[in-house]
């Protein structure tokens, strides 16, 4: 343990106070209560269905855009969506949509040997790209639109390296408290050790003997050895994605896929597994949306009467803008009403292909629902892709997107404390807020947790717009976009900016100044008058064989 072990203290005495900070927890459901007779800011999920007692819903597609989903779990595999166009395993493609067996959607990164797992962030993609290009170039001899691209070659490799030195650093830092862990415990013969144990530890180790005080400091602060190993594993998972693949320009697991990814616009490739390597956080975002209501298991998702269609495109690392394309295209094609996307980047490869997916989104009157991202930066200054704002616009091509809905992430404490410290904001960018913080949802293996960001900010929003689309489906996907944005509840007292601290008006953090709310949005929607097309649609959308916890009626 040559490494300071000091240092490895007071990084890890930080994350105590943080952890201190969190333990009082709102109640699991805190995202669908409602504020006059709950006192917690959610969006009235109750309140909402009381409203529509007279009233049946239609069966609604959401497409969940993410890691993966367990299909099987036992909240979710009764809302999933079933391609019964399709005959289960029998390597044909039967409805010739071009993707084989896609029962329950699809997975870009995928091929026929496997999926890819962890992959590198689009700013290591676009160093190795410049790189080959620009590394031992005389910059005098390029020309005016070269020379622009050599500072953002320079940009590229000092931000990767840097970053890349810093994750193997911290690698080491966490990896060595660790291996005190490890060595205390063995010394001491057991691996849950206590603070009372440490008190009597004895060594002639003089780095052993270090390692349990810094331990030793460290629960003497509340937290468990069983909580302080969790968050290690944590972290050194963390570091160890980022330093072997995303900032390492070796790393190429795109192989896998075994497509031409020069080619932006290419089709049918990738496979049918809907789970991958780790489903976490798209089962978990698919129970917000949809996990059945009313069963007596687990959680209650938003909607009563959404379909889930799982699309996975999002690896351990930053997704790639071929498959972000791919797959809004692939969720138009096959039914989705709404687009869940719970991903970002701050760095596009090309935008001008998802640009095209999101028109065609558009024309197919999609709503596209998506995270604002977790720096706590103000997006009005910074860039997080995929956005609303197209590439090429001029005099006559719109500027922006009118069926996408930005969303900030909502903290169940309110008051001045209302947006999640993490949460990225604008004035400009950001719609509204939704809850975002503490959520207990779905898992992986018939498990649920409490996870934070606007990945899980984003699906509530969504839930309610699959509510409202499927209780009145005359509504078009703009229609669904502004109810949702002009029945938020005001926030009329000043809140905390994320990363700042500094008290503002929450009409600086987002476009409304507001948060979602279902009830409210339903009785706006009572008095909107739809405008939506009638679609006709190549598939069917069905209740499954095995029945669900709703009664939905099919168009």
């Amino acid at each position: 343990m040559k490494i300071k072990i000091l240092l490895c203290a007071v990084v890890l005495a930080f994350q105590t106070v943080a952890f201190a900070q969190m333990a009082d927890q709102a109640p699991d459901n805190w995202h669908h209560l409602d504020y006059g007779k709950d006192g917690f800011q959610g969006i009235s999920t109750a309140k909402m269905y009381d409203a529509l007692a007279d009233k049946k819903p239609m069966q609604v597609i959401v497409a969940v855009i993410d890691s993966g989903v367990d299909v099987g779990h036992e909240d979710l595999k009764e809302v999933m969506w079933v391609n019964t166009n399709e005959i289960p395993g029998n390597g044909i493609d039967d409805d010739k949509n071009g993707y084989v067996d896609d029962i329950h959607g699809w997975n870009f990164i995928g091929g026929k040997d496997g999926n890819v797992g962890a992959d590198q962030l689009e700013i290591t993609r676009l160093y190795v790209k410049y790189k080959k290009k620009y590394e031992n170039v005389d910059v005098s001899s390029l020309s005016k639109k070269e020379k622009k691209d050599y500072k953002k070659y320079e940009h590229y490799k000092k931000v990767v390296e840097e970053k890349l030195t810093g994750a193997q650093q911290d690698l080491t830092l966490y990896s060595t408290v660790m291996s005190a862990i490890d060595a205390v415990g063995k010394k001491l013969g057991k691996e849950n050790f206590t603070l009372a144990d440490l008190e009597k530890f004895e060594s002639t180790d003089p780095e052993l003997s270090r390692g349990a005080d810094v331990l030793m400091s460290i629960l003497s602060q509340g937290r468990t050895i069983e909580e302080l190993r969790g968050q290690l594993e944590s972290n050194i998972k963390h570091f160890s994605a980022q330093a072997e693949f995303q900032y390492n320009t070796n790393s190429d697991p795109r192989a896998i896929v075994g497509d031409n990814y020069a080619d932006s616009y290419e089709k049918g490739y990738g496979n049918n597994d809907y789970q991958g390597p780790d489903a976490s956080h798209g089962t978990h975002v698919s129970g917000i949306i949809a996990a059945s209501r009313g069963n007596g298991v687990g959680m209650d998702g938003v909607s009563n009467a959404a379909r889930i269609m799982t699309i996975r495109a999002v690896p351990d690392g930053d997704e790639r803008d071929k498959d972000v394309a791919n797959a809004i295209i692939y969720a138009v094609d096959n039914g989705a009403s709404v687009v869940n996307m719970s991903f970002g980047k701050s760095y596009s490869w090309d935008k001008e292909a998802v640009d095209k997916a999101i028109k065609y989104a558009s024309k197919h009157d999609v709503l596209l629902v998506h995270a604002a991202g977790n720096s706590h930066q103000n997006n009005d200054n910074s860039n997080n892709f995929p956005n609303d704002k197209y590439e090429k616009a001029g005099w006559f091509k719109p500027k922006n997107a009118k069926n996408w809905l930005e969303i900030g992430a909502l903290s169940w404490q309110g008051g001045e404390d209302a947006p999640a410290t993490f949460s990225n904001y604008g004035k400009a960018q950001i719609d509204v807020f939704s809850p975002g913080v503490a959520i207990y949802s779905t898992i992986p293996d018939n498990k649920y947790a409490h996870f934070n960001g606007t990945s899980m900010a984003a699906p509530v929003a969504a839930g309610i717009a699959a509510a409202i689309r499927s209780y009145f489906p005359d509504l078009s996907a703009i229609q669904v976009k502004e109810i949702l944005m002009q029945s938020a509840v005001s926030q009329t007292q000043k809140v905390k900016t994320p990363g700042s601290g500094e008290l503002v008006s929450m009409k600086e953090l987002s476009i409304t100044g507001g948060t979602v709310n279902a009830y409210r949005a339903i009785e706006l929607a009572k008095k909107t008058e739809g405008k939506a097309k009638k679609k006709n649609r190549k598939f069917k959308m069905t209740v499954p064989a095995n029945g669900s916890s709703s009664e939905v009626v099919s168009p």
